[in-house]
């Protein structure tokens, strides 16, 4: 399931666009694919997202941004976070993926790919640095759950993975 396919009001769309993931600033929700839909019922905006990973953190900090940019523009709003589908890296959008790597963070590859890459069996984790492949696994973890540390054994620079989650 792509943004493009939750078919949200454009209205709503451009509220939800303002709202950061509190973890990576660079990227709204919308770009992260959190937002599952959004739609006003009896005057209420309702909101559906889904966490990138059970137990999240920022789900809370989300909620509340959403509830806030919302309020903001008038609205009163009731945000709902849903489980089902579990949120999988295909759904942070072509912008997302481009943020991701402007601001450091090496962008998912694909299942396949990924497990090569933290099993250190492939060198295919580019450097957002440098844009080298050159690159090496040095924890499995990196400042999230979600993100592997590596490091460019060309320009030398640490960088995390966004692993891939499907």
């Amino acid at each position: 399931m792509t943004t493009t396919q939750l078919h949200i009001d454009q209205q709503l769309f451009e509220i939800l666009e303002t709202v950061s993931d509190p973890e990576i600033p660079v990227l709204s929700i919308m770009e992260m694919g959190v937002v599952r839909s959004a739609k006003i019922v009896n005057g209420i905006v309702e909101v559906e997202i889904t966490p990138t990973y059970s137990g999240c953190p920022a789900m809370d900090v989300i909620s509340d941004d959403i509830k806030s940019a919302f309020k903001q523009k008038g609205y009163e709003t009731k945000v709902d976070l849903i489980l089902s589908p579990a949120w999988t890296t295909d759904w942070i959008t072509p912008k997302g993926r481009a943020a991701l790597e402007k601001y450091g963070i090496a962008s998912p590859l694909s299942a396949e790919a990924d497990k090569e890459a933290l099993l250190g069996n492939k060198k295919v984790v580019k450097c957002p640095q440098c844009g080298s492949l050159n690159t090496k696994l040095v924890s499995q973890f990196g400042s999230t759950a979600c993100k592997a540390l590596f490091q460019c054994e060309d320009c030398l620079e640490p960088f995390d993975y966004f692993k891939c989650l499907k």
